[in-house]
């Protein structure tokens, strides 16, 4: 039969199922040994040497040097090859997009910034993405045709039955309905787009604090109030892709947010979003205000208020841990998660005391008691997570060894 190479339990399907192992393997532990894969494997001393001698071949693997320090001669070192693809993300918002690219093995050899002031975007965005990605593509000495696949963050979510981005009024340009065509047309890889907040999630579920739970959300909070739901191991996105948009959520202590788009709020953005951290910190009479943007502002207030934790410092911290648990409780009502991440600098800021006062409130609030997290991707959240998520897709490519 012509496709019998392709059935399960072949022997060309077997010997791809242990090759994709092997990689995994090699990703995980860095080096090895023929010796160490053939038992992480359960494979026999010569069938490792095939499949490394194999996967060699293939220009997946590499031999990186000799093992030293144990008893015995020194053994060869396998390690997967960093140039046997790449793949980029993207993370964009009003202000900038940051791009960049990363090898197979995960490490980051390329970035870029591109600012995008103005509420009229100066170029279109095409070129904005494509001027990025170039960026970061020339940072890593690469071409363009060498990135594999590239994964875009953005505010909102592109809706799958339309192709129109939904959810982020305050992104200029993004709005066109012909703009997936035209980026499609504009790039020779394979492009992907995907919520920002919901990258973070994968961040977090590969590198952070939700790895090995396969029900969880996560809150953000910078710029946005936002969460990320992932049930079952798989991230939820809803019908039109606005699963997690909570900063629309009605909500006690906050007043009723009507055409919740148009006004680009709602009740819980309004009571726990950054935005209204330095109204609360006014009213509670914490002095002074820091300077900056107003993500940076509330960032410096909640660090502030968790680092000082007396007086009005100690009221804005509870406060505010009150305001997040308001919104927090109907989520957990619904979803009854195993863990609850608290990402975005205006949590992480707050780091375990806020956490702890958050948790105390939500116990009070909801009959289901999930345990909270302080999330551990810090440094770019949403590009790691794009990054993850294209090379998730591209080893599942590259790796593939039974065509």
């Amino acid at each position: 039969m012509a496709g019998s190479a392709g059935t399960p339990g072949t022997p060309r399907v077997l010997r791809a199922m242990n090759d994709r192992a092997a990689l995994d393997l090699l990703l995980a532990h860095g080096p090895l040994s023929r010796t160490r894969i053939g038992k992480l494997t359960g494979l026999s001393k010569p069938t490792a040497s095939q499949l490394l001698a194999r996967l060699e071949a293939a220009g997946l693997v590499l031999a990186t040097g000799t093992s030293e320090g144990r008893p015995g001669p020194n053994a060869q070192l396998y390690a997967v090859n960093p140039a046997a693809a790449h793949a980029a993300g993207l993370d964009v918002t009003p202000e900038r997009i940051l791009a960049a690219v990363a090898d197979v093995t995960g490490r980051t050899v390329g970035e870029y910034e591109l600012p995008t002031p103005g509420r009229r975007p100066a170029q279109p965005v095409v070129r904005q993405i494509t001027d990025a990605l170039d960026g970061a593509v020339k940072e890593a000495g690469l071409a363009r045709d060498d990135v594999h696949r590239l994964v875009i963050g953005t505010p909102g979510a592109f809706d799958p039955n339309t192709g129109r981005l939904r959810y982020a009024s305050h992104l200029p340009g993004w709005h066109s309905p012909s703009l997936l065509d035209e980026l499609a047309a504009a790039l020779p890889m394979p492009v992907e787009y995907e919520n920002d907040v919901n990258l973070v999630a994968i961040a977090e579920q590969r590198l952070g604090a939700a790895r090995g739970h396969e029900d969880f959300v996560l809150l953000w909070n910078e710029g946005g109030l936002g969460a990320a739901l992932v049930l079952g191991g798989r991230l939820h996105r809803g019908w039109t892709g606005g699963a997690g948009e909570v900063g629309f959520l009605p909500v006690p202590g906050a007043p009723l947010v009507r055409q919740v788009t148009k006004a680009n709020s709602g009740g819980y953005q309004e009571l726990a979003g950054s935005q209204a951290l330095p109204k609360l910190a006014r009213a509670l009479g914490v002095q002074p205000i820091p300077a900056g943007s107003s993500t940076e502002v509330a960032a410096a207030l909640v660090g502030q208020a968790a680092t000082r934790d007396e007086g009005p410092h100690r009221r804005l911290l509870e406060t505010y841990a009150t305001g997040l648990a308001t919104g927090l409780a109907s989520l957990v009502s619904v979803l009854d998660p195993e863990l609850v991440v608290l990402s975005g600098s205006s949590l992480t800021a707050g780091g375990e005391p806020l956490r702890a006062l958050v948790q105390a409130e939500l116990e009070e609030l909801a009959a289901s008691r999930p345990r909270l997290v302080v999330g551990d991707v810090h440094e770019h959240p949403v590009l790691r997570g794009a990054l993850e998520s294209a090379l998730a897709a591209t080893r599942d490519e590259v790796f593939d060894t039974s065509r």
